[in-house]
């Protein structure tokens, strides 16, 4: 049996709707890809929201699977949505930003919810699908030995079979560090492209990664394999944004230290710092972090389609 291959629980169906186009997929056993929907409500401004989700979703299909955007409407796990729904991600200024913690409250409510790493990971194994697409995983915050502020993305990786296809961590986290908790946690860090890990709006964080795949059937060989030994949890692909679209490591580094210090004078904390850092840091940089991080994103797209190409493959042989 694969990671996935189990029936979600009972007591979970009514909770979850599928799309029209993600219920036939499953019916015809065509490979699917989960998508966040943080980048629409939290990531990106409006309209450069709902634009790219759509962009990401074609990239999906024109590459051979059928992509799963997943959000909370209307009380139920939405596995797929449409344009309408895209839309709505993308205008309401009230969506939560769900995690693990968050995800029975905003179902119970019925409030408008985005998932984040961890709650899509979630949901996308409930769903059956294997590979799940974002721009970069959350991690350890910087001076997270005082505060305690770790991403509960880290604590998922650790206990939910999905292989997450990235552009590494958020360079305004302790990248280090949140390589250090994976592998204390037995989440194996794969590369594309190159020997080290990822750091989001630049290639090479300087740290490596624990194995460099750059093959998607050989990825896949490396999770049916993982898996098959009673392995739990996920796995982090780290494939660098294109290098096209890089911006310079000193420059960014600049944004990054400026905007955590206005962050910390303006007392915002929690879940609310990725979001305002993202977004301050889109400011200082007159918007050249933005399209990185749109570039990165569809770069992500095609690196995980391969991937859930080649399970469904190996599944079926």
């Amino acid at each position: 049996m694969t990671a996935t291959a189990q029936n979600f629980p009972a007591n979970a169906q009514s909770l979850i709707a599928f799309s029209p186009e993600v219920a036939a997929a499953r019916e015809a056993g065509r490979p699917l890809v989960a998508l966040e929907s943080t980048i629409i409500s939290h990531g990106m401004p409006y309209p450069q929201n709902v634009q790219t989700a759509r962009e990401v979703e074609a990239i999906v299909r024109e590459h051979g699977a059928v992509p799963a955007t997943i959000a909370v409407l209307d009380g139920r796990i939405r596995i797929g949505l449409d344009s309408e729904q895209l839309e709505l991600l993308g205008r309401s200024p009230d969506a939560m930003k769900l995690s693990r913690r968050d995800l029975p409250f905003a179902i119970s409510t019925g409030h408008v919810g985005a998932t984040t790493v961890a709650a899509t990971m979630i949901c996308a194994h409930l769903a059956g699908i294997e590979v799940f697409v974002t721009g970069g995983i959350g991690g350890v915050h910087r001076g997270a030995e005082t505060s305690f502020d770790i991403s509960a993305d880290l604590q998922e990786l650790a206990r939910t079979p999905v292989a997450v296809v990235c552009a590494g961590a958020k360079s305004i986290l302790d990248l280090a560090l949140t390589l250090e908790y994976l592998e204390t946690h037995g989440v194996p860090v794969l590369s594309v492209g190159q020997d080290n890990f990822a750091a989001f709006y630049t290639r090479d964080s300087g740290l490596k990664a624990d194995f460099r795949i750059d093959d998607a059937p050989q990825q896949a060989r490396f999770l049916r394999t993982k898996w098959a030994l009673g392995l739990n949890g996920g796995a982090v692909i780290s494939n660098p944004v294109p290098v096209a679209h890089e911006m310079p490591a000193a420059q960014i580094q600049g944004f990054i230290d400026q905007a955590l210090v206005e962050a910390t004078a303006a007392g915002i904390s929690g879940k609310a710092v990725t979001p305002y850092l993202l977004a301050r840091i889109k400011d200082l940089s007159s918007g050249a972090s933005l399209v990185t991080n749109i570039a990165l994103v569809k770069h992500n797209a095609k690196v995980g389609t391969a991937l859930a190409v080649a399970l469904a493959q190996q599944r079926s042989a």
